[in-house]
Protein backbone atom coordinates (compact mmCIF):
# COMPACT_ATOMS: atom_id res chain seq x y z
CA UNK A 1 0.00 0.00 0.00
CA UNK A 2 1.21 3.12 -0.60
CA UNK A 3 1.09 4.67 3.31
CA UNK A 4 3.51 2.06 3.71
CA UNK A 5 5.73 4.69 1.71
CA UNK A 6 4.20 7.47 3.47
CA UNK A 7 7.17 8.51 6.08
CA UNK A 8 7.20 11.90 7.85
CA UNK A 9 7.55 15.07 5.51
CA UNK A 10 7.50 12.81 2.34
CA UNK A 11 4.76 15.30 1.00
CA UNK A 12 7.10 17.58 1.28
CA UNK A 13 9.56 15.93 -0.80
CA UNK A 14 7.89 16.51 -4.14
CA UNK A 15 10.27 14.99 -6.24
CA UNK A 16 9.49 12.11 -5.07
CA UNK A 17 6.15 11.69 -4.93
CA UNK A 18 3.48 12.99 -7.79
CA UNK A 19 0.35 14.54 -6.66
CA UNK A 20 -1.69 11.54 -7.88
CA UNK A 21 -0.03 9.53 -5.24
CA UNK A 22 -0.84 11.85 -2.82
CA UNK A 23 -4.26 11.88 -3.11
CA UNK A 24 -4.05 7.99 -3.19
CA UNK A 25 -1.79 7.85 0.31
CA UNK A 26 -4.76 10.78 1.49
CA UNK A 27 -7.49 7.78 0.96
CA UNK A 28 -5.95 5.41 2.22
CA UNK A 29 -5.29 7.07 5.49
CA UNK A 30 -8.93 8.56 5.97
CA UNK A 31 -9.85 4.99 5.19
CA UNK A 32 -7.81 3.66 8.10
CA UNK A 33 -8.65 6.28 10.34
CA UNK A 34 -10.52 6.33 13.35
CA UNK A 35 -11.15 9.47 13.82
CA UNK A 36 -11.81 12.45 11.27
CA UNK A 37 -12.27 16.01 11.38
CA UNK A 38 -12.80 17.88 8.51
CA UNK A 39 -11.90 21.57 8.34
CA UNK A 40 -13.55 22.75 5.99
CA UNK A 41 -12.87 26.75 4.09
CA UNK A 42 -14.02 28.83 1.23
CA UNK A 43 -11.76 26.55 -1.49
CA UNK A 44 -14.64 23.26 -0.90
CA UNK A 45 -17.46 25.44 -1.80
CA UNK A 46 -15.90 27.21 -4.81
CA UNK A 47 -14.54 23.39 -6.01
CA UNK A 48 -18.35 22.17 -5.85
CA UNK A 49 -19.25 25.27 -8.21
CA UNK A 50 -20.40 27.81 -5.56
CA UNK A 51 -18.37 30.74 -7.35
CA UNK A 52 -18.77 34.20 -6.02
CA UNK A 53 -17.70 35.43 -9.91
CA UNK A 54 -17.75 34.11 -13.15
CA UNK A 55 -20.30 34.24 -15.96
CA UNK A 56 -23.45 32.79 -13.64
CA UNK A 57 -22.70 35.78 -11.31
CA UNK A 58 -22.76 38.47 -13.94
CA UNK A 59 -25.60 37.47 -15.87
CA UNK A 60 -27.93 37.56 -12.54
CA UNK A 61 -26.08 40.64 -11.24
CA UNK A 62 -26.13 42.35 -14.45
CA UNK A 63 -28.01 45.36 -12.66
CA UNK A 64 -25.89 45.85 -9.72
CA UNK A 65 -22.98 45.38 -11.92
CA UNK A 66 -23.67 48.08 -14.18
CA UNK A 67 -24.95 50.28 -11.79
CA UNK A 68 -22.66 49.85 -8.95
CA UNK A 69 -19.38 48.43 -10.64
CA UNK A 70 -19.44 45.41 -8.25
CA UNK A 71 -17.10 42.82 -9.41
CA UNK A 72 -17.96 39.37 -7.52
CA UNK A 73 -19.98 38.72 -4.24
CA UNK A 74 -17.46 38.73 -2.37
CA UNK A 75 -16.50 42.58 -2.77
CA UNK A 76 -20.15 43.42 -3.44
CA UNK A 77 -20.76 42.42 0.35
CA UNK A 78 -18.72 45.57 1.69
CA UNK A 79 -20.03 48.23 -1.27
CA UNK A 80 -21.20 51.43 0.87
CA UNK A 81 -24.57 51.61 -0.18
CA UNK A 82 -26.12 54.44 0.22
CA UNK A 83 -29.76 53.11 1.32
CA UNK A 84 -30.97 50.41 2.99
CA UNK A 85 -33.48 49.71 0.30
CA UNK A 86 -30.18 48.93 -1.78
CA UNK A 87 -28.13 47.25 0.63
CA UNK A 88 -30.61 44.33 1.31
CA UNK A 89 -31.83 44.00 -2.34
CA UNK A 90 -28.26 43.18 -3.15
CA UNK A 91 -27.65 41.07 -0.02
CA UNK A 92 -30.96 39.29 -0.58
CA UNK A 93 -30.53 38.11 -4.21
CA UNK A 94 -26.53 37.46 -2.61
CA UNK A 95 -28.10 35.22 -0.22
CA UNK A 96 -30.72 33.32 -2.67
CA UNK A 97 -27.74 32.97 -5.29
CA UNK A 98 -25.20 30.92 -2.83
CA UNK A 99 -27.38 29.80 0.28
CA UNK A 100 -31.04 28.84 -1.32
CA UNK A 101 -31.17 28.08 -4.47
CA UNK A 102 -28.68 25.67 -5.20
CA UNK A 103 -29.40 22.48 -3.86
CA UNK A 104 -26.68 19.64 -2.02
CA UNK A 105 -23.61 19.71 -4.32
CA UNK A 106 -22.30 16.66 -5.52
CA UNK A 107 -19.03 17.40 -4.17
CA UNK A 108 -19.96 17.39 -0.68
CA UNK A 109 -22.46 14.91 -1.07
CA UNK A 110 -19.33 12.87 -2.31
CA UNK A 111 -17.43 14.14 1.55
CA UNK A 112 -20.26 13.02 3.52
CA UNK A 113 -20.39 9.55 1.65
CA UNK A 114 -16.72 9.35 2.52
CA UNK A 115 -17.17 9.98 6.13
CA UNK A 116 -20.31 9.04 6.89
CA UNK A 117 -19.55 6.26 8.75
CA UNK A 118 -16.76 7.49 10.57
CA UNK A 119 -16.34 9.16 13.69
CA UNK A 120 -16.17 12.67 12.66
CA UNK A 121 -16.80 16.62 13.09
CA UNK A 122 -17.21 19.03 11.00
CA UNK A 123 -15.40 22.66 11.58
CA UNK A 124 -16.31 25.43 9.37
CA UNK A 125 -15.81 28.92 8.01
CA UNK A 126 -18.36 28.60 5.52
CA UNK A 127 -21.69 29.87 5.51
CA UNK A 128 -23.62 28.58 2.72
CA UNK A 129 -25.32 25.84 4.42
CA UNK A 130 -24.00 22.88 1.86
CA UNK A 131 -23.00 20.51 5.02
CA UNK A 132 -26.80 20.95 6.12
CA UNK A 133 -27.71 20.05 2.94
CA UNK A 134 -25.32 17.30 2.18
CA UNK A 135 -26.59 15.27 5.19
CA UNK A 136 -23.79 16.30 7.66
CA UNK A 137 -25.14 15.72 11.18
CA UNK A 138 -25.71 19.21 12.57
CA UNK A 139 -24.53 17.67 15.92
CA UNK A 140 -21.14 17.42 14.59
CA UNK A 141 -21.31 20.99 13.14
CA UNK A 142 -19.48 23.59 14.33
CA UNK A 143 -20.11 26.86 11.70
CA UNK A 144 -18.13 29.35 12.99
CA UNK A 145 -18.55 32.11 11.05
CA UNK A 146 -22.73 31.43 10.78
CA UNK A 147 -25.21 31.05 8.49
CA UNK A 148 -26.25 33.14 5.39
CA UNK A 149 -29.85 31.39 6.43
CA UNK A 150 -30.22 33.77 9.27
CA UNK A 151 -30.21 37.30 10.60
CA UNK A 152 -29.98 38.98 13.78
CA UNK A 153 -30.06 42.28 15.43
CA UNK A 154 -27.09 44.25 13.85
CA UNK A 155 -26.55 45.99 17.71
CA UNK A 156 -26.78 42.45 19.00
CA UNK A 157 -29.14 43.78 21.36
CA UNK A 158 -30.63 40.34 22.11
CA UNK A 159 -29.10 36.81 20.86
CA UNK A 160 -32.28 35.57 19.17
CA UNK A 161 -31.71 34.56 15.16
CA UNK A 162 -33.98 34.56 12.74
CA UNK A 163 -34.55 32.57 9.70
CA UNK A 164 -34.65 34.94 6.98
CA UNK A 165 -35.54 32.04 3.37
CA UNK A 166 -39.31 33.88 3.01
CA UNK A 167 -37.87 37.09 3.33
CA UNK A 168 -34.95 36.55 1.46
CA UNK A 169 -37.62 35.13 -1.52
CA UNK A 170 -40.08 38.24 -1.56
CA UNK A 171 -37.31 40.80 -1.49
CA UNK A 172 -35.82 39.38 -4.69
CA UNK A 173 -39.06 39.04 -6.35
CA UNK A 174 -40.05 42.65 -5.49
CA UNK A 175 -36.37 44.39 -6.06
CA UNK A 176 -36.87 47.08 -8.82
CA UNK A 177 -33.85 49.08 -10.16
CA UNK A 178 -31.66 47.55 -7.53
CA UNK A 179 -34.11 48.33 -4.39
CA UNK A 180 -36.66 46.33 -2.32
CA UNK A 181 -40.11 48.45 -0.96
CA UNK A 182 -39.06 50.03 2.16
CA UNK A 183 -41.47 48.06 4.18
CA UNK A 184 -39.08 45.23 3.46
CA UNK A 185 -36.37 46.24 5.37
CA UNK A 186 -35.58 44.05 8.37
CA UNK A 187 -35.37 45.79 11.83
CA UNK A 188 -34.99 44.83 15.11
CA UNK A 189 -38.28 43.55 16.50
CA UNK A 190 -37.04 44.58 19.64
CA UNK A 191 -34.86 47.54 19.39
CA UNK A 192 -35.71 48.76 15.99
CA UNK A 193 -32.27 48.81 14.53
CA UNK A 194 -31.58 47.25 11.53
CA UNK A 195 -30.94 43.59 10.87
CA UNK A 196 -27.78 42.25 9.59
CA UNK A 197 -26.80 39.05 7.86
CA UNK A 198 -25.82 36.49 10.54
CA UNK A 199 -22.17 36.64 9.10
CA UNK A 200 -18.91 37.50 11.17
CA UNK A 201 -17.95 40.94 10.05
CA UNK A 202 -17.71 43.04 13.61
CA UNK A 203 -18.29 42.59 16.91
CA UNK A 204 -21.73 42.20 17.16
CA UNK A 205 -22.05 38.65 15.70
CA UNK A 206 -24.01 36.66 17.44
CA UNK A 207 -22.51 34.15 19.19
CA UNK A 208 -25.90 32.29 20.60
CA UNK A 209 -26.64 29.05 23.26
CA UNK A 210 -26.69 27.14 19.87
CA UNK A 211 -23.38 28.17 19.02
CA UNK A 212 -21.80 28.29 21.96
CA UNK A 213 -23.35 24.31 22.10
CA UNK A 214 -21.93 23.67 18.61
CA UNK A 215 -18.64 25.11 19.62
CA UNK A 216 -18.56 22.31 23.30
CA UNK A 217 -19.45 19.73 21.09
CA UNK A 218 -16.39 20.33 18.53
CA UNK A 219 -14.20 20.82 21.85
CA UNK A 220 -15.23 18.02 23.23
CA UNK A 221 -14.25 16.08 20.19
CA UNK A 222 -11.02 17.56 20.39
CA UNK A 223 -10.25 15.84 23.85
CA UNK A 224 -10.96 12.26 22.41
CA UNK A 225 -8.38 12.40 19.75
CA UNK A 226 -5.43 11.26 22.16
CA UNK A 227 -3.71 8.45 21.15
CA UNK A 228 -6.17 7.82 18.39
CA UNK A 229 -5.28 7.64 14.60
CA UNK A 230 -7.15 10.96 13.27
CA UNK A 231 -7.12 12.70 9.89
CA UNK A 232 -7.39 16.29 9.84
CA UNK A 233 -8.41 16.62 6.69
CA UNK A 234 -8.36 20.63 5.46
CA UNK A 235 -9.84 21.52 2.46
CA UNK A 236 -9.89 24.71 0.91
CA UNK A 237 -8.65 26.84 3.49
CA UNK A 238 -6.28 29.69 2.85
CA UNK A 239 -4.92 32.72 4.85
CA UNK A 240 -7.96 34.93 5.29
CA UNK A 241 -9.07 33.38 8.73
CA UNK A 242 -6.09 30.77 9.33
CA UNK A 243 -6.53 31.21 13.28
CA UNK A 244 -10.00 29.22 13.28
CA UNK A 245 -8.54 26.18 11.17
CA UNK A 246 -5.17 26.29 9.50
CA UNK A 247 -3.35 26.80 12.43
CA UNK A 248 -5.00 25.16 14.87
CA UNK A 249 -4.85 21.79 12.69
CA UNK A 250 -0.86 22.27 12.69
CA UNK A 251 -0.62 23.18 16.27
CA UNK A 252 -2.70 19.22 16.94
CA UNK A 253 -0.55 17.43 14.05
CA UNK A 254 2.23 18.21 16.54
CA UNK A 255 1.00 17.23 19.50
CA UNK A 256 -1.46 14.21 18.85
CA UNK A 257 1.08 11.37 18.27
CA UNK A 258 -1.47 9.24 15.60
CA UNK A 259 -2.84 12.31 13.67
CA UNK A 260 -2.37 12.99 9.87
CA UNK A 261 -2.75 16.31 8.99
CA UNK A 262 -3.87 16.38 4.91
CA UNK A 263 -4.12 19.88 3.71
CA UNK A 264 -5.95 20.33 0.41
CA UNK A 265 -5.56 23.29 -1.86
CA UNK A 266 -4.84 24.61 -5.02
CA UNK A 267 -2.48 27.53 -3.10
CA UNK A 268 -0.48 27.96 -0.16
CA UNK A 269 -0.16 24.34 1.09
CA UNK A 270 2.79 24.72 3.10
CA UNK A 271 2.78 24.62 6.75
CA UNK A 272 3.57 27.27 9.05
CA UNK A 273 4.83 25.42 11.78
CA UNK A 274 7.23 22.12 11.77
CA UNK A 275 4.55 19.75 10.74
CA UNK A 276 6.47 15.68 10.40
CA UNK A 277 3.29 14.25 10.11
CA UNK A 278 1.36 16.32 7.16
CA UNK A 279 0.45 15.41 3.49
CA UNK A 280 0.23 18.45 1.82
CA UNK A 281 -1.92 18.26 -1.72
CA UNK A 282 -1.54 21.46 -3.71
CA UNK A 283 -4.49 20.22 -5.99
CA UNK A 284 -8.22 20.97 -5.92
CA UNK A 285 -10.37 19.68 -3.56
CA UNK A 286 -12.54 17.68 -6.25
CA UNK A 287 -8.91 15.48 -6.79
CA UNK A 288 -9.82 13.83 -3.79
CA UNK A 289 -12.84 12.09 -5.05
CA UNK A 290 -11.82 11.20 -8.79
Amino acid sequence: MLTKIFTKNYSNKTSLVSNYDKVQIAKELITAADKIIIGAGSGLSTAAGLLYDGPEFEREFVDFIHKYGITDLYSSSFYPFQTQEEYWACWARHIDFIRYRPGAMPLYQQLFDVVKDKDYFVITTNVDGQFRKSGFNVQRLFEVQGDYGFLQCSKRCHDKLYYNESLVKQMVAETCDCRIPSDLIPRCPRCGEPMAVHVRVDGYFVENEQWEESQKRYLDFLNTLKDTKVVLLELGVGFNTPSIIRFPFEKMAQVLPAATLVRVNKDNVECMLNVDNCLLIQSGVSSLFK
